[in-house]
């Protein structure tokens, strides 16, 4: 079985539009969706719509935690559009997703398996991310059933994946909708550019008992993305789908 696995789509229907036909043209018919799904100055309802036909299966995101529990005036901007644009009854049925969900030998996750906003593979150096060391992923994960053989993670928006000494394999597929984003807090500023503007996701696959995962990144009409932005004041999102890079 080829399984599709998103995540950080952020309200980017055009880019989840282009990775579901890539996907489908590559025998995939079951998707993984890891979280932060609609919370952006683009397409919200069209991703919420666009999702649920698709009929993945989903955990929340720091984002789908946010809209559940943070009183409206303390939501940022992507977060207070999503629910402009989705309604309080679309909003909760978030509370459907779980933080983590186990399939078979499979564990979702959205950050790392202590928080939503932990990463999990990458750590942060001089405001740029680092691969952690292998040992330091092993701590991260040191309390995760050791008959789980494959994590997926997201938050990152960085493609990349570890193998631990114990056969243990974290994927994280990259963000679908958003290549690039920064953190401003003065206490730990930091970017996470991606280097190009490619909506990307992540395929994986089991035989005989291992599992194996393909990289993708995917072209798609990220010209109309960035209007999106730009047409709500989002310079900032603008740069980063034009560019893979955030703006400075």
């Amino acid at each position: 079985m080829r399984i599709a696995v998103l995540s950080d789509i952020h309200g980017n229907a055009i880019a989840l539009e282009a990775v579901e036909t890539h996907a489908r043209a590559r025998g995939c018919d079951l998707f993984f969706d890891l979280g932060d799904t609609v919370s952006g100055p683009l397409r919200p309802l069209e991703t919420f719509d666009r999702i649920a036909a698709l009929k993945p299966v989903s955990i929340a995101g720091n984002h789908e935690r946010q809209l559940l529990t943070l009183a409206d005036s303390d939501l940022n901007t992507s977060d207070a559009y999503a629910l402009k644009c989705l309604g309080r009854e679309r909003v909760a049925s978030f509370k459907e997703k779980p933080a983590s969900r186990r399939i078979e030998d499979v564990l979702l996750l959205h950050g790392s398996p202590r928080s939503d906003l932990e990463y999990f593979l990458e750590d942060i150096v001089d405001g740029r991310p680092v691969a952690r060391r292998k040992d330091e992923v092993a701590a991260l994960a040191a309390d995760i059933d050791p008959d789980v053989t494959l994590m997926l993670c997201g938050h990152t928006h960085i493609q990349r994946s570890t193998q631990l000494d114990n056969g243990q394999l974290i994927v994280n597929p990259g963000s679908v909708g958003l290549p690039a984003w920064a953190d401003r807090n003065p206490a730990n500023f930091h970017r996470m550019d991606a280097g190009s503007i490619h909506a990307r996701y992540a395929i994986i696959n089991k035989r005989e008992g291992r599992w194996s995962v393909e990289f993708h990144l995917v072209d798609y009409d990220w010209k109309s993305a960035a209007q999106d932005a730009e047409s709500l004041g989002r310079s900032d999102w603008a740069t980063a789908i034009k560019t893979g890079y955030a703006a400075a």
